[in-house]
């Protein structure tokens, strides 16, 4: 009885698990391939990484191919469900794969190291635990660049392709239309996903364009706008930004983390017609307002503490706090040594994040919107108690469901954010440090 109890479980679990599995079979193919072209790069470059790439991609391509062969032939449409299997498997077993490049010659990482690497990568975080990166083989910090950049795309295309199906939370406030009329100027998700694809690209090819004619190599330039417009913040360099002393590459920079950090359905509304204020989300006039207030407060804090130069005060503010509240991680400066407030002020800034329907991390300044309006209506209803007081998200009213996911959402962030912090200080770091960290 047990055996066939067992038995009927996993007829209802395999099937389940097949449509995840095809598509992540082609998820590896795309790797597959990104390791093929970068292999290809290793040997006209000639810094020897051509065998490694070229391994990792035949043994992530078998694998793909058996993913694929092993549950192909039957039509399936993604629920819910499989998405959620999608999304969490891919996170966990892509970078697996990609990681297989950094644990052979001539890297030679270990693999927790490697499997380390490309997570942060993929998820656009930012830490490393590669040192001496100037003398890295160019191959290696392509790679390291190119994932990031996927990593971003990756991150608007699932949220294209599986909030919809949520019901709650942020997506259905980005409607192209104010109304709920089923009238979109793009009438199909997969119209609005190209559109999007198309967006990143070119912000990619101009943030190239950009930081070539303003003096960085090709190299240097092609590396730093895949991981600045994806909000990433890899770099070629161990001084990460600060190693070009160029105030208009900073303020490029600046132009594009910003760009990365702004929602990307926006674009698509802007060029509608119709009155600014149906066109421009309110979170992107919070966001703006974040960074201006703090760099404005930073640069007279440092002014303060003997700073006599004002542009440079105002360049290393912005562009810092572009950084951190954009989660892109680039540095112009060591800011931990401008004192505890500053360190206070950036502390803060993390959590804050980018807008809902980017690619960079954090809360969410739409999230902290929704907050603050629960707030006003709550002490709106406590001053009227017979006074009907919706809460509003620009001209939208927000329902209660959303609401509740909002608030579900902030809890769990905080949460998970002091049980990582506990156990990092745990594990030996200072305060400072594990909460950094966290």
């Amino acid at each position: 009885m047990a055996a066939d109890a067992a038995a009927a479980r996993r007829s209802v679990l395999l099937p389940r698990l097949w449509p995840a599995v095809f598509t992540l079979g082609w998820l590896l193919a795309a790797i597959s391939a990104a390791e093929a072209l970068h292999a290809l790069f290793a040997v006209a470059v000639g810094d020897g990484e051509g065998f490694a790439f070229a391994a990792s991609a035949a043994v992530t391509g078998f694998t793909a191919g058996a993913c694929i062969l092993t549950t192909s032939g039957r039509p399936f449409q993604l629920n819910f469900r499989d998405a959620a299997i999608l999304t969490v498997g891919a996170w966990f077993i892509v970078p697996f794969f990609a990681a297989l490049p950094f644990v052979l010659p001539p890297v030679d990482l270990s693999y927790i190291d490697a499997y380390f690497e490309m997570v942060s990568g993929f998820t656009t975080t930012g830490s490393t635990v590669m040192d001496a990166l100037d003398t890295r083989p160019p191959t290696i910090l392509l790679w390291r660049s190119t994932v990031q950049w996927i990593g971003g795309m990756g991150i608007i295309g699932l949220a294209i392709l599986i909030l919809p199906f949520l019901k709650i939370g942020g997506m259905q406030l980005f409607r192209l239309e104010s109304s709920d009329r089923s009238e979109n100027v793009l009438p199909r998700v997969q119209s609005v996903a190209i559109a999007i694809i198309q967006i990143y690209v070119t912000l990619t090819i101009a943030c190239f364009i950009a930081y070539w004619l303003l003096g960085m190599t090709p190299f240097d330039a092609l590396n730093h706008a895949l991981t600045t417009v994806c909000t990433g913040g890899f770099s070629t360099h161990d001084s990460s930004f600060g190693y070009f002393t160029d105030y208009r590459l900073e303020w490029t920079a600046v132009l594009f983390m910003t760009a990365g950090s702004l929602p990307f359905l926006a674009y698509l509304k802007v060029v509608r017609a119709g009155s600014w204020r149906d066109r421009i989300e309110p979170q992107i006039v919070w966001f703006v307002g974040i960074i201006l207030v703090s760099s404005l407060v930073l640069t007279l804090w440092l002014m303060r503490n003997g700073q006599t130069d004002i542009v440079f005060a105002f360049t290393k503010a912005v562009f810092n706090v572009t950084s951190v509240v954009s989660t892109t991680g680039f540095a112009s400066t060591d800011y931990m040594q401008w004192g505890q407030f500053a360190i206070g002020v950036f502390f803060v800034l993390t959590f804050v994040g980018g807008c809902t329907g980017s690619t960079s991390g954090g809360i969410k300044i739409l999230r902290f919107n929704i907050l603050f309006s629960m707030i006003v209506q709550q002490a709106k209803q406590a001053i009227y108690p017979r006074r009907v007081v919706p809460t509003r998200y620009g001209t939208r009213v927000v329902s209660n469901e959303q609401i509740a996911s909002v608030g579900a959402f902030v809890f769990l962030y905080l949460s998970t954010f002091v049980v990582f912090s506990m156990l990092l200080a745990l594990s030996g770091l200072d305060t400072a440090t594990a909460l950094s960290s966290a």
